[in-house]
């Protein structure tokens, strides 16, 4: 599955969202590696337990998260939260 699909299903799926997927590791030679990094923002995360936020995430997926996805590593936030976290991150 390409990256650009999971952020579309993550796009359409959650309001507002923004998502970003990478492969964290080298892809393996012998078969497509399944393995992805998601950051995820959207103000629909806001009042909801980091638990909520991640299967939110999941839902968005469906039943990828069982077939084309092997791991998927989830980092949401906020709108606030990401400004606060990219300007920590810059200094």
């Amino acid at each position: 599955m390409d990256p650009t699909e999971i952020e579309r299903l993550v796009e359409e799926s959650i309001p507002d969202a923004e998502a970003t997927l990478s492969r964290p590791r080298s892809p393996d030679q012998d078969h497509e590696d399944a393995h992805f990094a998601a950051v995820v923002v959207s103000p629909a995360f806001e009042g909801k337990s980091l638990v909520q936020q991640h299967q939110m995430v999941y839902d968005a997926l469906d039943d990828h998260m069982t077939t084309d996805i092997h791991a998927l590593e989830i980092k949401t936030y906020t709108p606030e939260e990401y400004a606060e976290y990219a300007d920590s991150d810059a200094t």
